[in-house]
């Protein structure tokens, strides 16, 4: 049979393969659906392998509401599906749960985080400030100029493309097909109900697509007459790497920058910030604007060797809200985008959160309103 005249039929169609993609697809076939991930790339290609895997609920979210407390929830998922994800594949996502601490450089940005630190405790008691000389003892590689910081012990950070291949893998593993460098051309509709689409390589017959294309989302779901504020933020980063550690937690700055360091010695920094780009070049100036920053924070770092650069194309949205939930027009087309820089850490709750969806599971419907996909209709942005 000619690759152009192939036609399949699967429960569901899932359109992109990060991690939210592959989250939804584990999800969904541990539920017993026949599921296929369609991926124009690679699996991983963009934002998923390019992300620094910090999963820091607290220090990015900071005012309560349906996305904090989405976040609260799948931060809390992953423990178990490290382990879940390991058994079913023998990939280690390397979850770590060492902490972060927010700092504040200046005396100035002590008393907001302070209020934050406050604030915060209310969901988890074990948060709390160091003033310079607690985190001084802390992290000694720490430059003592910084004021003091928010310790979040329980914030923890994984492999980004890891956590991405374990999610596919556990897919196939329940039965999941993942089809690889296929570009969907168009959806097929009829009587007000999604049919299928066509690809690449054929024609795949599904009552049941999921968007979850990134910051690609919005061109494709203009073909089906909604328009979605979804645009592309490239980060450009980079990594160093050392014998012995230069910082045991996540040190994450507001203003600045942010330091993880990973199991294998590297200590990832990020992040650049340039809206409106699907150009994933990294930039002299980005990384050189990083490498002041991080060295002001951590001086030692100047000592590390240098390993690597890369760049991510994050989808952000025009309220910084990921849009999660079902077309208004058409039956059965659902969009899981715009999950900006929280892609890893809300990736677990969001592959539950939609497989509920599609399965007519029991789903918190005043969560979900916040992330329909109408809402940029009564904003302005």
């Amino acid at each position: 049979m000619e690759m152009d005249t192939m036609e399949e039929s699967f429960d569901v169609a899932i359109i992109g393969g990060g991690i939210i993609g592959a989250s939804i697809a584990y999800q969904l076939s541990k539920m017993g659906r026949k599921v296929i991930i369609i991926e124009k790339d690679r699996l991983a290609s963009q934002a998923s392998s390019a992300a620094a895997g910090m999963l820091a609920a607290q220090a990015e979210i900071e005012e309560d509401g349906p996305l904090f407390q989405l976040a609260l929830k799948s931060q809390a998922m992953f423990s178990a599906l490290s382990r879940e994800l390991y058994e079913y594949t023998g990939i280690d996502i390397e979850y770590v749960n060492k902490g972060m601490v927010k700092i504040a450089e200046t005396e100035e940005i002590a008393v907001e985080v302070k209020k934050q630190v406050a604030y915060q405790r209310k969901w988890d008691p074990k948060i709390n400030w160091l003033d310079a000389k607690e985190l001084q003892e802390m992290e000694p590689s720490l430059s003592p100029s910084v004021a003091g910081g928010m310790y979040l012990p329980n914030d923890g950070h994984v492999q980004p493309a890891k956590l991405a291949q374990a999610l596919a893998k556990a897919a196939v593993y329940f039965g999941a097909e993942i089809r690889e460098n296929t570009e969907v051309l168009s959806f097929i509709f009829e009587n007000g109900q999604v049919k299928g689409l066509k690809t690449t390589t054929g024609v795949i017959h599904s009552e049941q697509v999921v968007v979850a294309t990134g910051a690609w989302a919005a061109k494709l779901m203009r073909e089906s007459g909604l328009d979605i504020h979804v645009y592309p933020v490239k980060g450009e980063c980079f990594s160093v790497k050392s014998e012995k550690p230069i910082i045991n937690t996540t040190i994450f700055s507001d203003k600045r920058c942010y330091l993880v360091p990973k199991q294998n010695g590297e200590i990832y920094i990020g992040a650049t910030m340039i809206e409106n780009t699907f150009d994933n070049k990294v930039t002299l100036e980005g990384i050189a604007t990083l490498i002041e920053r991080a060295t002001q924070l951590v001086p030692q770092l100047k000592e590390a060797a240098w390993e690597r650069v890369w760049s991510g194309i994050r989808p952000q949205t025009g309220d910084g809200i990921p849009y999660i939930g079902e077309h208004p027009s058409w039956k059965g087309l659902f969009v899981a985008a715009g999950h900006f820089r929280n892609g890893v850490l809300l990736g677990p709750v969001t592959g539950k959160l939609v497989a509920d969806l599609l399965t007519g599971r029991l789903v918190d419907e005043t969560l979900l309103s916040a992330f329909h996909l109408e809402r940029h209709k009564q904003s302005v942005y």
